[in-house]
């Protein structure tokens, strides 16, 4: 199976493809912090994140998207600019046909690290022992893209163990 994670953002957007085998750790296929420049206007940067959306999901083929839901913030002006972007990116995975699961930050900690309230170091320390990854420095974007995949495959790891009974 290969899935899509992405965590929204419309400066910065992390973007992983996961490939989950049978018996074996996930692998990253791809990942990538894709950014749009301050400089353009706002729905200029939503094209261009729908079109980077669009390139990764023709190029990797995935069956899923998991995404990082919205969390509050005092700064009302930029939860409005990522639920747009969360738009154009769930708008170009249902055009494409992909199956879509949606993860809070603390479902993404507990799938991660098996608590709800960890930190930041301690999700990025856990998501390199749980995949295949290179060494080359990941921006946190990257990893928490990541993150957010392996979170959607450990719920559909759970939903076809609960279908298969």
């Amino acid at each position: 199976m290969i899935i899509l994670g992405i965590d929204p953002g419309f400066e910065r957007l992390g973007v992983a493809v996961l490939e989950k085998k049978t018996n074996s750790k996930e692998s990253v296929l791809f990942s990538e912090c894709f950014k749009t420049s301050a400089k353009l206007e706002f729905g200029e940067r939503l094209k261009l994140i729908g079109i980077e959306v669009k390139k990764v999901i023709k190029k990797y083929n995935p069956e899923v998207l998991s995404i990082e839901t919205l969390f509050l913030t005092n700064n009302q002006k930029t939860v409005m600019h990522v639920a747009e972007a969360r738009g154009v990116i769930i708008y170009e995975a249902i055009n494409a046909g992909l199956k879509i699961f949606e993860a809070s930050p603390p479902q993404i900690k507990i799938a991660v690290t098996g608590y709800g309230k960890a930190d930041k170091t301690q999700v990025m320390k856990m998501v390199k022992m749980l995949v295949s990854i290179d060494n080359d420095k990941k921006s946190d974007d990257e990893l928490d893209a990541i993150a957010i995949a392996i979170t959607g495959l450990a719920h559909l790891s759970t939903v076809y163990k609960k279908m298969s009974c």
